[in-house]
């Protein structure tokens, strides 16, 4: 009875797994024409959640500083430059998956450049000028700078070779300044996957056979240069609190291997998905760091 059970469970499920799957399948292939309803509902979408996003900002973030005239200030020395670099991966990234989302509704090309791409720009931008409003903060030139440049690197390259042959990516490991400077730099996990610069290291992630398509390099191998900083308890050097610690701030400079899980030959176009939004990430490798200290080799580092 019990196998019969089994049996019949099957024969009423598989269909019904298929054709969900089908589904999903079909949901996720992008059109071939202009799709409207599929269009207007990213645009609705995107509008919507970035108009919850600013007013969420506003009430949980900037309603606890003093507001001010509108100011501008000059933080481009803060940092060893990784919070401008955390400008460029996210205008980069929001404006891959603007216009992949404009293409998914059969946008013309040219539409999604234009109104896809730049998707992290318009709404980093808007971000910077609630900072100018901020006595805590002000509008930053240098952010704006980094916004369009992380725009530019996908625009760029989509008008320069229809394709992405360098993504940029995103890594991040734990550090001890974050338990030194908890307010600054971030208490949970997640806050320190925010706020904890010295843990950040962003790549420049080069697919090879891009470049060299003749060539037998498999399409998913990556090579990758990477970019971090370390001994940050401030923005500024002449801030940092001798008492909590005496090392010095530097930059790191990485090379490593990485993958191109776009790449990665599937039949499913649920985990091409997947693997599309995950590939921002930077798969840890073996590495080798060279900063003012020399070289280290790091068998896993992420």
């Amino acid at each position: 009875m019990r196998v019969l059970l089994k049996h019949i469970i099957l024969l009423v499920f598989i269909p019904t797994l298929s054709l969900a799957q089908s589904k999903t399948a079909l949901f996720l292939t992008p059109s071939d024409t202009l799709n409207k309803p599929r269009r207007n509902a990213v645009a609705i979408t995107e509008g919507a959640l970035a108009s919850v996003a600013l007013i969420g900002l506003n009430q949980l973030w900037y309603a606890d500083f003093e507001r001010s005239k509108f100011q501008t200030i000059n933080d481009n020395n803060e940092w060893l430059q990784m919070d401008k670099l955390g400008h460029v991966f996210s205008s980069y990234q929001l404006g891959k998956h603007g216009a992949q989302l404009l293409n998914w509704s059969g946008v013309s090309k040219k539409d999604q450049l234009i109104y896809g791409a730049t998707l992290g720009f318009g709404f980093l931008t808007t971000i910077e000028v609630l900072d100018g409003y901020s006595k805590a903060w002000g509008f930053s030139w240098g952010d704006i700078l980094a916004n369009g440049a992380g725009t530019g690197l996908y625009v760029g390259q989509e008008l320069l070779w229809k394709e992405q042959r360098i993504a940029l990516k995103y890594s991040f490991h734990q550090t001890k300044y974050a338990r030194q400077r908890p307010d600054k730099l971030g208490e949970s996990y997640i806050e320190q996957v925010l706020k904890d610069y010295n843990g950040q290291t962003y790549w420049l992630s080069i697919n090879l056979h891009a470049f060299f398509k003749d060539s037998k390099i498999p399409k998913w191998l990556n090579v990758a240069v990477g970019y971090g900083g370390d001994g940050m308890l401030t923005g500024n050097k002449g801030f940092d609190n001798q008492s909590l610690t005496r090392d010095q701030r530097y930059r790191q400079y990485y090379l490593s291997l990485d993958l191109n899980l776009s790449a990665i030959k599937t039949n499913s176009r649920f985990l091409r998905t997947i693997f599309d939004v995950f590939n921002m990430l930077k798969i840890p490798f073996p590495a080798l760091e060279i900063s003012k200290n020399g070289s280290v080799f790091h068998p896993f580092y992420n």
